[in-house]
């Protein structure tokens, strides 16, 4: 009967066994918290409960969150889990990079769809969809989209780079990126880099932007120690919320989750203070980069 009724009912409608809310803690926030961003690598195949990927998000009801190793079912029942247990409705823009059975199932003729995904609370505009022209040994690649941040038009990536002992890819990816970057005076680059802070392949990022997290700087040959919060189950810093302009973080917190080998990374931005600047513009796909979407 619940097979059925979830059949009829579609993806807006938990499925995952869940009939009521799993209690969140008691700091817990109540409501969406404006200027909240946040990154996770949500960990695929893994195999993990979406109600308690749900539940882990609700707990800090970040205005905008990327999601990296994401499927689109995935993707759809935590969305669900968030509307109708915790009452947080939230816009969603994709960039699959893949089709895969292995990582999201589905029939073989089929498979889901596995890249990246944005939620976020404010309405989303230009979403583009890029991957990178080589994705290591496996594909990857960069979305964006335009939303309100702090009161103000800012563009919004989120990215997964090659996995690890790839580094010339991940440069090559970086450049890419950067690229795209480079043409927004305000903007923020969430993601999974598979780059702790020191590495070369980090640089064209460092060059535009800083990190969320203001201890947190490539100082050579490498970063005091403990001054970069490790975000991942082999401590080691992965996860980036990269600033670009007029973007200011009062607090930034890393929260470790059994639901992941990433951590839940998130930082609170100041509000924006008025400004006649105009909005940034929309930036072109770099050259020779496949767009798609």
């Amino acid at each position: 009967m619940t097979v059925a009724c979830a059949a009829l009912l579609g993806p807006s409608t938990p499925t995952d066994g869940a009939l009521f809310n799993r209690p969140l803690p008691p700091q817990a926030a109540e409501n969406v918290v404006p200027g909240r961003v946040m990154t996770w690598n949500i960990c695929n195949p893994c195999d993990e409960s979406n109600v308690g990927r749900a539940a882990e998000i609700a707990t800090y009801a970040p205005q905008l969150i990327g999601l990296q190793e994401a499927c689109v079912r995935d993707v759809e029942k935590i969305r669900a889990y968030l509307k109708h247990l915790y009452g947080l409705n939230y816009h969603v823009e994709y960039g699959m990079v893949l089709r895969n059975r292995g990582r999201c199932g589905g029939w073989p003729w089929r498979p889901g769809a596995f890249g990246q995904a944005i939620l976020s609370a404010t309405p989303m505009t230009e979403r583009t969809h890029v991957e990178y022209p080589d994705g290591g040994s496996e594909d990857r690649g960069y979305m964006a989209v335009t939303t309100t941040v702090g009161g103000r038009p800012t563009r919004v990536f989120n990215t997964h780079l090659a996995q690890r002992r790839q580094e010339a890819v991940r440069a090559e990816q970086t450049r890419v990126l950067a690229t795209a970057v480079a043409p927004y005076e305000r903007a923020i680059v969430l993601g999974d880099f598979n780059a702790v802070p020191e590495t070369p392949e980090l640089t064209g990022m460092w060059s535009l932007a800083t990190d969320a997290d203001p201890q947190c700087r490539p100082s050579p040959p490498e970063p005091a120690p403990g001054t970069c919060e490790t975000t991942t189950d082999w401590h080691a810093k992965f996860d980036y919320i990269f600033l670009r302009g007029e973007l200011t973080p009062l607090r930034h917190a890393v929260r470790p989750t059994p639901y992941s080998d990433h951590h839940l990374l998130h930082t609170d931005l100041a509000p924006t203070r008025t400004s006649r600047r105009a909005a940034p513009t929309a930036a072109q796909p770099p050259a020779g980069a496949p767009r798609s979407g």
